[in-house]
């Protein structure tokens, strides 16, 4: 779609025993917007996320982001080449503050083998994490448990914890899965923010969602790249219409 694309594929394909969970999958995400992945239940797109965020290895075909190959790089260095993902499902210090969840990310990354000493540094990591609650409206709740947190401002601090490597790409799966419609647009407003700095992919099934945000949407049938465009694109083409949107339209 765009011929500066911060990451691609080429023939992305993954087998799992005799299943081909993805066939042949050539797309590609353009630097600076936001691209969706969809598709009905069953269509792949977990394995694709699985494998553009380095948490599987692809079977054949390649995935290349700034010009380079990334198959085969370890998943915790995806961090450090500018990649970085949020989950589904919450993934939380939950007994630890919301600052103190943030500080760890960002301490990671500089203390990899030493994450609770090089006390001389915590007060620059302390700061770091501060700047990043402020900018998910995190702030205010800083000093509490993360397990009071409400589900959306969790996941709005798992999307502070990915931010800690400062991403040129970040990966979000279902960031609105389980939650209320005030909490989807907190959560939508806080993305659309995040994409004035930086690249966005999501997988996402609320259609009308996806419709509203995106710049470039990736259908997923069957393990197969049915068709990649612009939502008006996609809400013109015939086949979608008719493996997806005809029968999902939230």
């Amino acid at each position: 779609m765009s011929t500066d694309a911060i990451l691609s594929t080429q023939g992305l394909t993954r087998h799992f025993g005799g299943f081909v969970a993805n066939r042949d999958i050539s797309v590609s995400f353009p630097r600076g917007k936001l691209t969706a992945i969809i598709g009905p239940n069953g269509a792949g797109k977990t394995t694709f996320f699985n494998m553009i965020s380095g948490g599987l290895k692809p079977s054949a075909g390649d995935i290349v982001f700034e010009g380079r190959s990334v198959v085969g790089v370890k998943q915790h260095h995806f961090a450090k080449i500018g990649i970085s993902k949020s989950f589904q499902i919450t993934n939380l210090f939950r007994d630890l503050t919301v600052l103190e969840n943030v500080r760890v990310a960002v301490q990671a990354l500089h203390s990899r083998f030493d994450l609770w000493s090089a006390r001389d540094r915590h007060g620059e990591w302390v700061e770091q994490a501060e700047e990043l609650l402020q900018l998910v409206g995190l702030q205010e709740r800083r000093r509490d448990r993360a397990d009071s947190l409400a589900h959306g401002e969790q996941r709005s601090l798992e999307i502070a914890v990915a931010l800690a490597s400062d991403p040129k790409l970040l990966l979000l799966d279902e960031p609105t899965a389980g939650m209320s419609p005030e909490e989807t647009r907190a959560i939508m407003d806080l993305i659309l923010k995040l994409l004035e700095r930086r690249t966005i992919g999501l997988v996402e099934h609320k259609m009308k969602l996806v419709m509203g945000v995106s710049d470039n949407i990736i259908v997923l049938h069957h393990g197969e790249l049915l068709v990649q465009g612009t939502p008006d694109e996609i809400r013109s083409n015939e086949e979608v219409k008719l493996v997806y949107l005809g029968k999902a339209q939230h």
